[in-house]
């Protein structure tokens, strides 16, 4: 994927290329150039003018100027509060002209973007959108391989709008770097209340800069650190801060590597942690031992409801029933 950021990038440096690329279902047909006379037939299809007069026509224009082909859902949205354009191919260039309705559009409030191959330089326009924008409350940016680049612009933006309230960045190519960006997100936006970073390669260094940043967060209630690469000294840090957080309700930790140690330590924090009520930690390579140690922490827990693993040996079982005898309300997942 991060090949296609690249060639997306060499095609915009090439006269007369478009960015509109890959299946484009309900957009107009990419094949032909975008003229005058395109924008004079797009207006006489009755759009909607995307709930405010002239916005259409803004759209087309900035269409025009980017050398993108316009997309019909978008021109026929009207006031709708949802704007869904997954899967359109729109890159960096229709990321741009998308932007430049976006910033004062009132009426979206749900804006998905899922798997457009926005890369960094998308990301940087959109996030002028959610910098400026008071509207929108839920953000699906996933699956656009923005990297560590991207994501500072967005997080950069985030911090100035406390409206958003959901923001989803699956696989975005997240690494290490990213890491500091999502901390200093963590540590400035009160208003955030769900964030999803699953399938990107968050390592344990990355866990040692979240960790801090999680245990001073105040507002998340649900977090996905789902298939990332948490381990180690790592994962420790990140349960530490977890053992601290007095906010998030729901955690997925699920297949990273957490490890006995790791389990150790997500054992140690729902010692002290009174409000954490779901835990997926499953496919985490924690034997018998490590299990027994979460165990110890789960004893002692009183408003966790929802623990979901994928140990089903004859031990873990006995060690389940007995979990239930000493919280009968805690229901566990294989």
């Amino acid at each position: 994927m991060k090949g296609l950021c690249e060639e997306v990038k060499k095609n915009e440096d090439q006269e007369g290329e478009t960015a509109a690329t890959g299946p484009q279902a309900e957009t107009l047909e990419a094949k032909k150039p975008w003229t005058a006379d395109s924008h004079s037939a797009l207006e006489t299809e009755g759009t909607h003018g995307l709930g405010e007069p002239g916005m259409a026509t803004l759209y087309l224009e900035s269409c025009q100027a980017n050398s993108v082909v316009p997309v019909s859902r978008l021109l026929r949205q009207g006031s709708a509060s949802k704007l869904n354009l997954r899967h359109r191919g729109l890159g960096p260039q229709g990321a741009r002209a998308l932007a430049s309705v976006l910033t004062s559009n009132l009426y979206i409030k749900r804006l998905d973007l899922r798997d457009n191959g926005l890369c960094a330089a998308g990301a940087e326009a959109l996030a002028d959108v959610l910098r400026k924008n008071s509207i929108i409350s839920d953000v699906d940016l996933s699956e656009n391989q923005f990297g560590a680049a991207g994501l500072q612009a967005i997080c950069t933006a985030l911090a100035l709008n406390p409206t958003v309230q959901k923001i989803q960045l699956q696989g975005n190519r997240l690494e290490e770097q990213a890491a500091q960006h999502l901390a200093a997100l963590l540590l400035c936006h009160t208003g955030l209340k769900s964030l999803d970073l699953s399938y990107n390669q968050l390592n344990d260094l990355a866990g040692e800069t979240l960790g801090p940043a999680v245990a001073e967060n105040t507002g998340l209630t649900e977090l996905n650190l789902s298939w990332n690469h948490l381990r180690g000294l790592g994962a420790i840090a990140f349960a530490r801060g977890l053992e601290a957080n007095i906010f998030l309700k729901v955690l997925d930790i699920s297949h990273n590597g957490f490890g006995d140690s790791g389990a150790c330590a997500i054992g140690e924090a729902l010692k002290a942690n009174n409000v954490l009520e779901e835990l997926n930690m499953r496919n985490n390579r924690i034997s018998m031992s490590g299990a027994l140690k979460l165990g110890l922490g789960l004893q002692v827990n009183q408003t966790l409801r929802i623990l979901i693993d994928i140990q089903v040996s004859r031990e873990c079982d006995d060690l389940a029933n007995s979990m239930k005898e000493i919280l009968p309300g805690l229901c566990i997942k294989r």
